[in-house]
């Protein structure tokens, strides 16, 4: 009977259950379980349904029970910048207001009264984007400043989920690093710059590296789902477990996480905090071991997805419906299909520009740009498809393009993990933009990452290099050169 390791990794759109084993040397992977993910309206703001995805999370461990396969440890990641904040009794604080909501606009300007944009990156290392923990909070501090005067305590989303299993408040490194206030020299709570924008000091506490165990599952929950485990940490932001799992053949290698965010860029034993390198809109992620991810944060697979949506009549934050929805429902093969259609389309888009963040509809968002900058504008969805690919794959190769001006390193190859890099057609695109031979594979890099933190904590392997071999050995890997 193999041992058991459990990742609970929950995306923006759903949560999975992965149980992972060690067998005649390789890797085993099963999926027992998955739950949704959608956003709700409340209170005049989107918000994640916390309620929702904690039931999700309890009855995928009871599945676990009743497949007679109980994991020895239990590791939780999702996405980054988000939070809750608890009061003197454990009791939350407001809503779990979603990073794509609204409330931040106009907060940077608002802090850069306070601070600059220089100083800031300089002391954080962090790329900016306005849904970052730091501009939630100073909105939050604007609108509901009660709030902040009660809180006792803020988690980040992975931390509150592992609260509520165990009892245990910690505070994870990689995911805290995500909110632009973590001081990247540091690694620690940059506590000058909490005061400097009146933010409690209170709610910031010590940070845990991936690898700490929080503890084990508290008496009710051990109760409720049939079973006691460890909860280890992993590194908690989702990235930061993919980028674990990138099987790289040298240093030579671009790292991809692709999903419904692109995540490209290397790691480096030091971050790059230097005025080029915030101009080029770089970030420093921290990650396991102090490994930070140098990295773009590009708007990535969330503009198919959000098409998709669209045509098929569904929703990506509850009650709103496109007006482009049709009795056909779309899959991820035909929309791949459809571009193909409309090779010789030619217009394109900044992918990262805020437009694309949240729109009511990412169709006509795209129409509206392509219209503002004299561009053709795509009619069908052939051409809505091939519009995104042409654009993420030239947004690619512009992000490499930075990442060597900046280090001062040659790129060979590109390592594509996650969901996305089952996209062959983008694959392709990406190799030919370019010029770079692409590896796709594994696809579930999140959840591999996430276990491979327990399987070092368990003794299983050694250390990264050893469990990165292992990744290799275990999972199929696509390379994809240029045509």
């Amino acid at each position: 009977m193999p041992k058991y390791f459990l990742a609970i990794d929950i995306g923006a759109s759903s949560g999975r259950h992965i149980l992972g084993s060690y067998q005649n040397g390789k890797m085993v992977l099963e999926e027992v379980f998955r739950f949704d993910n959608q956003q709700v309206h409340r209170n005049g703001h989107d918000c994640w349904d916390i309620a929702h995805l904690y039931e999700g999370i309890l009855d995928g461990l009871k599945t676990c029970k009743a497949l007679g396969k109980i994991p020895e440890t239990i590791g939780i990641d999702t996405w980054g910048v988000d939070y809750v904040l608890l009061d003197e009794n454990d009791q939350v604080i407001g809503d779990a207001v979603a990073y794509r909501d609204s409330r931040t606009e106009g907060m940077d300007k608002e802090i850069e009264k306070l601070i600059s944009p220089q100083n800031l990156y300089a002391r954080t290392g962090i790329q900016k984007q306005l849904f970052n923990t730091i501009y939630q909070l100073y909105a939050l501090k604007k609108e509901a400043p009660e709030q902040l005067e009660k809180a006792a305590a803020l988690l980040m989303i992975p931390d509150y989920f592992g609260f509520l299993l165990t009892g245990v408040k910690k505070q994870e490194y990689t995911n805290a690093t995500t909110s632009g206030l973590v001081n990247a020299e540091a690694k620690a709570w940059d506590y000058e710059l909490l005061n400097l924008l009146g933010l409690p000091r209170r709610i910031f506490g010590e940070l845990s590296m991936p690898g700490t165990v929080v503890g084990p599952l508290s008496e009710a929950i051990q109760k409720e789902v049939g079973f006691n485990a460890t909860l280890i940490l992993p590194a908690t932001h989702d990235t930061g477990s993919a980028y674990l799992a990138v099987p790289a053949r040298d240093d030579q290698a671009v790292y991809l996480s692709s999903g419904t965010w692109s995540l490209l860029g290397v790691e480096n034993d030091h971050p790059i905090t230097s005025p080029e390198s915030r101009e080029a809109n770089f970030t420093n992620e921290g990650g396991a071991w102090y490994r930070f991810r140098y990295l773009q944060n590009i708007m990535g697979l969330w503009m198919i997805q959000s098409v998709r949506r669209e045509l098929n009549g569904t929703a990506y934050v509850e009650g709103r419906v496109s007006k482009y929805a049709g009795e056909h429902k779309w899959t991820f093969p035909e929309l791949i299909a459809a571009a193909k259609e409309a090779e010789d389309f030619a217009s394109i888009v900044d992918v990262n520009d805020d437009c694309f963040l949240a729109p009511e509809s990412m169709i006509d968002a795209i129409k509206h740009y392509c219209r503002t900058t004299d561009q053709k504008v795509p009619q069908t969805v052939p051409q809505i498809m091939q519009c995104i690919y042409q654009s993420l794959a030239k947004c690619y190769k512009e992000a490499i393009q930075g990442l060597t001006a900046l280090t001062g390193k040659t790129y060979t190859s590109i390592n594509i993990v996650g969901g996305g890099c089952q996209d062959m057609y983008l694959n392709a695109k990406t190799a030919q933009a370019t010029g770079l031979t692409v590896f796709a594979g594994p696809v579930e890099g999140t959840a591999i990452g996430n276990l491979m933190l327990q399987f070092i904590h368990a003794g299983i392997f050694a250390d990264l290099s050893e469990a990165r071999e292992a990744v290799k050995a275990s999972f199929d890997i696509k390379e994809i050169k240029q045509a």
